[in-house]
């Protein structure tokens, strides 16, 4: 018999329980991962440069989803514990249906803003003109990545996170295939690593919909009739604006990155700022996946009133993410020069210089996941103000105060340094405000 929501929950059953979306979030990191090293090693430097310059435009609007999918699942949970299993079902429908009206308008948004966009990016040249060809043929399937996020997060709340799994496995396996054929083989460059990309987004965020709407579905929801409700509409998007506002801000910061390493470090300090951010996307996928298996547990249980199952979720989520910090800053560091190698191994100058970034960065792992988790908590307790301040002070305003500031007094390693530095800052008040809201949600 499979774990339910209304379970109690120990160190096993949590961890076994977010396992799936774990191995999920990290194959989904894996769609970029791939791109950039297909495109690396056979499109060449310039292709590379052009999708990290873009791609932080890419997620802002493919963070939308994921504010939609976490605001939504949120409500939903605790409608569920609440025991109002039909509302729940609307809520969901209704939350799909608002994600692929809102892809078609974020779609048309982007394929035509995209070359501007670039262009205050920074883009130039050949640079320019892959930016826009690679961003309008991945933006062409922003709806299926949007949809793609939701249902990353709502699975696990419908008890089928092992569902889940598996569309993003099949999508995450089509990806490598497609990339290695049309970059590997057909050497279509830039071209080839969009599609790939694209039509894995499609099968991870289109084969959940069937499922949903099966007869064979035994899940907690259903897709159903339901109608557009502005109201709880703009409490779900309030609710995990937080996770839009992560996205933003952590592409206005990965902006601002590129732009200090072309001024600090040239050509070069964007590429390994590049790869940095592509192994950095797989060892934090660990810590969202977690988030991801978690939250939907915390939003059962609060709105069943369940105080002594939240404080034992909160401790055990606390000593789980410190403890995989850890290992993972310890992993980090040991593997910096292999990963350097398999990215950028033909520029001896490029690999060093990543290679040493690297270790720098990889401090931050061991209070990375907490963060990550603290904000997660809040937007599960359906506070997502608390969750969207913890949110934006960390992947915004100590991340861009620190890269602006450091470099003046320690150059590029100052860059490196900022990200663990912010890391530390927004630490402290993900600390404070779980003091301080302790009485309201009895949590501790």
């Amino acid at each position: 018999m499979g774990i339910k929501l209304s379970d109690h929950f120990t160190y096993r059953k949590l961890i076994k329980f977010c396992i799936p979306p774990i191995i999920m979030m990290v194959f989904t990191s894996i769609y970029s991962v791939v791109d950039g090293f297909f495109v690396s090693n056979f499109a060449g430097q310039v292709s590379f440069n052009a999708i990290n310059l873009i791609f932080p435009f890419i997620m802002i609007l493919g963070g939308v989803g994921f504010m939609i999918g976490s605001g939504g699942t949120a409500l939903i949970g605790k409608t569920l514990g609440q025991g109002q299993r039909e509302k729940a079902n609307q809520y969901f429908s209704m939350i799909v249906i608002f994600t692929i009206l809102v892809g078609v308008l974020l779609t048309i948004v982007g394929v035509v803003g995209i070359r501007p966009v670039a262009q205050i990016l920074g883009a130039e040249g050949e640079t320019l003109e892959n930016c826009v060809l690679y961003g309008r043929i991945v933006l062409s399937f922003i709806i299926c990545f949007m949809l793609q996020n939701v249902f990353q997060v709502v699975l696990p709340l419908a008890e089928r996170q092992k569902l889940g799994l598996v569309f993003n496995l099949a999508g995450g396996i089509t990806n490598i295939i497609l990339d290695a054929l049309f970059v590997g083989v057909f050497r279509w460059g830039i071209v080839g690593a969009a599609f790939a990309t694209g039509i894995s987004e499609t099968i991870a965020g289109i084969l959940p919909i069937f499922y949903f709407l099966s007869k064979r579905n035994t899940s907690l929801l259903h897709l159903t009739k339901a109608k557009l409700e502005f109201k709880t509409l703009m409490k779900v998007c309030g609710n995990g604006v937080s996770e839009l506002f992560s996205s933003i801000s952590g592409s206005i910061v990965s902006i601002v990155y590129n732009l200090q390493l072309l001024k600090y470090a040239g050509a070069n300090g964007v590429s390994a700022y590049g790869v940095l951010m592509y192994v950095q996307f797989i060892f934090i996928a660990i810590f969202i996946g977690y988030t991801i298996g978690s939250s939907p547990v915390v939003s059962y249980h609060y709105g069943a009133e369940n105080h002594d199952e939240l404080k034992g979720l909160l401790k055990k989520s606390l000593r789980l993410n410190l403890l995989v910090g850890i290992t993972m800053a310890t992993l980090a560091f040991a593997l910096a020069i292999p990963f350097a190698k398999i990215f950028v191994g033909y520029n001896p100058d490029l690999m060093n210089m990543t290679s040493h970034a690297f270790k720098i960065i990889s401090v931050n792992f061991v209070i990375i996941g907490v963060n990550i988790f603290i904000s997660s908590f809040f937007t599960a307790l359906n506070n997502g103000i608390i969750s969207a301040i913890i949110s934006v002070m960390r992947t915004l305003g100590f991340k861009l105060l620190a890269a602006i500031l450091l470099p003046f007094w320690f150059g590029v390693e100052g860059i490196w340094w900022s990200i663990t530095f912010a890391e530390g800052m927004a630490l402290i008040i993900s600390i404070v405000f779980l003091l301080a809201k302790r009485k309201k949600y009895h949590y501790l």
